[in-house]
């Protein structure tokens, strides 16, 4: 079974629900401030970790308690955070979180620390093999994120490549990805770049996911509490079934069957283990 090794961001995520989002120029009442951990890196690695993978993850925080925090709940999930670096005088990453009645998320982020991710801190990723899954999203600088694809596919891993939120990437990245990863917003903007990508899995929602020839409808959900982190949820456990050799429709499904229960509870990530 090879490993999957996440290369992405870590965010403290700071949760606002209200009853609905604000119109621009409008002021609305929230609850109460809830503080989470997230980022799409952070979510990607517990799931893939809670999905029986042995993960790692490369990226940073910033040298406050909100860093310091993130890092030990990463190894109460079992991940390995040696690639993650503190970053002096830099404040971790953060997300301010804004859920409405209907479970539905508005999301800004301020980066910190995971835009001082470079080159050297992909050392890691030299010691993938075949067998190996490198996962990665677009949180962290893109010649950062492109660098680490074309190292992994040099090392002949798999890399799984979630094209959000979404950017650019140049054609020759985009096909030493199996699959690339994006939502239908996120695939008609690829389309409209001009851009594709050799193996491309579309998340339809509700409707289930498409994989090329594999189609997988989605797991119905009757009481949406909170979409954040699904998506997350969905790319962690689809890595993670790829790393023990599950088939395209096999990985889909768990994924697909991830990410409903996601949307269940409040927050991206699960309470700590124990």
């Amino acid at each position: 079974m090879g490993r999957v090794v996440v290369l992405g961001s870590l965010n403290q995520d700071l949760h606002l629900h209200v009853e609905r989002h604000p119109r621009t120029g409008e002021t609305v009442m929230a609850s109460d401030l809830e503080r989470r951990s997230g980022g799409k890196g952070g979510n990607q690695a517990v799931a893939a970790a809670r999905a029986g993978a042995a993960t790692a993850l490369v990226g940073a925080v910033g040298d406050d308690a909100a860093g310091r925090e993130y890092v030990e709940r990463l190894t109460a999930f079992g991940v390995d955070v040696s690639g993650v670096r503190t970053v002096e005088g830099v404040s971790t990453g953060t997300a301010v979180v804004c859920n409405d009645a209907d479970g539905d998320n508005l999301i800004l982020v301020s980066p910190g620390a995971n835009h001082r991710v470079t080159a050297d801190d992909l050392a890691p990723l030299d010691a993938l093999e075949p067998g190996d899954v490198l996962l990665a999203q677009l949180e962290l600088p893109l010649d950062v994120v492109a660098d680490g694809v074309r190292r992994a596919a040099a090392r002949g891993a798999r890399v799984v490549l979630n094209l959000a939120p979404y950017a650019d990437l140049d054609a020759d990245v985009l096909a030493l990805c199996d699959p690339v990863v994006v939502n239908e917003h996120e695939g008609a903007q690829l389309a409209a770049a001009g851009l594709g990508a050799p193996s491309l899995l579309v998340t339809l929602g509700a409707e289930g996911s498409r994989w090329g020839d594999v189609e997988v409808e989605g797991t119905r959900v009757d009481d949406v509490v909170d979409t954040t982190g699904a998506g997350d949820s969905y790319c962690g456990v689809l890595a993670a079934h790829l790393a023990r050799g599950a088939t395209p429709r096999e990985a889909v499904e768990a994924a697909s069957a991830a990410a409903a229960l996601t949307v269940q509870h409040e927050g991206a990530q699960p309470g700590l283990p124990g």
